[in-house]
């Protein structure tokens, strides 16, 4: 058996008996059924598709041009929130390999704060989070758009502070420049995320490499979707000791894995 091939154990129906098959990873049962190259058409359709089932986003300002699997947004969105959550819904579709997001918020008169209430509705809601030790993030706030700053213990702490600004009112845009603590990389760094790629019902934990340098982790190889891209580098994010994700995976919907 070569070494990326699997052997699956299917169950042909109720009662019935036991059939062994090898499979090699491109024939992945998961994901035979949509495993094939999208043409432009039928991408830009599922991602207007995927844009209208979204129900947060108001999906006929945004405009959609697709080119050999890459996907523009642009028009415009009335709140940061919004535009946001259009460019994460278009990262769940399968066949996208690139996105560029040229979508503008434009927004309400209703909606339209000084940058002095912007930066004090932030700070209150990072002093209301439950996760963000006090006093380690900083807020500012020029034309609209939030920049957090300082040191946290973790990524997950990170994270929070963005998540908990995103939403503020008036926001345009929000750049997270917290910083991670350098800490002592326990030796089962790397080991501790090839396994948490193993258990990952997302992931194809053979296409993925793992390189870590003390706390840094550089991750390499192919995945179908930028929502396993994203599931990859979480994975990495959460072990213990890990200060900066370097994230070089590829997305290809549909590829061969290296023999």
């Amino acid at each position: 058996m070569r070494r990326h091939e699997r052997t699956l154990t299917l169950k042909i129906a109720r009662g019935g008996p036991k059939v062994a098959r090898t499979f090699h990873p491109d024939e992945n049962p998961l994901n035979m059924k949509n495993n094939k190259q999208k043409s432009d058409t039928e991408l830009k359709s599922d991602v207007l598709a995927e844009l209208k089932y979204e129900p947060s986003v108001k999906v006929t300002d945004i405009g959609v041009l697709v080119k050999d699997g890459a996907v523009t947004l642009n028009g415009f969105v009335t709140s940061y929130g919004e535009k946001w959550d259009a460019v994460r819904a278009i990262k769940r579709v399968a066949g996208v390999n690139a996105i560029a997001d040229d979508i503008e918020v434009k927004l309400p008169g209703s909606l339209r704060r000084t940058d002095g209430d912007i930066a004090a509705s932030a700070a209150n809601q990072l002093e209301w989070s439950t996760t963000i030790p006090k006093g380690t993030v900083q807020v500012t706030v020029r034309e609209g758009c939030i920049a957090l700053e300082g040191e946290v213990e973790g990524w997950y702490q990170k994270n929070a502070a963005e998540t908990a600004v995103r939403l503020v009112s008036g926001v345009k845009a929000v750049a997270n420049l917290i910083t991670i603590k350098s800490r002592a990389a326990t030796m089962e760094v790397k080991a501790g995320i090839r396994a948490a790629f193993e258990r990952h019902a997302l992931l194809d934990a053979a296409t993925i490499y793992v390189e870590t340098s003390g706390g840094k982790v550089i991750l390499s190889g192919k995945v179908r979707s930028y929502v396993e891209r994203e599931e990859a580098e979480l994975a990495a994010w959460a072990a213990s000791g890990v200060f900066a994700v370097d994230n070089q995976l590829k997305v290809e919907w549909s590829f061969s894995s290296a023999e």
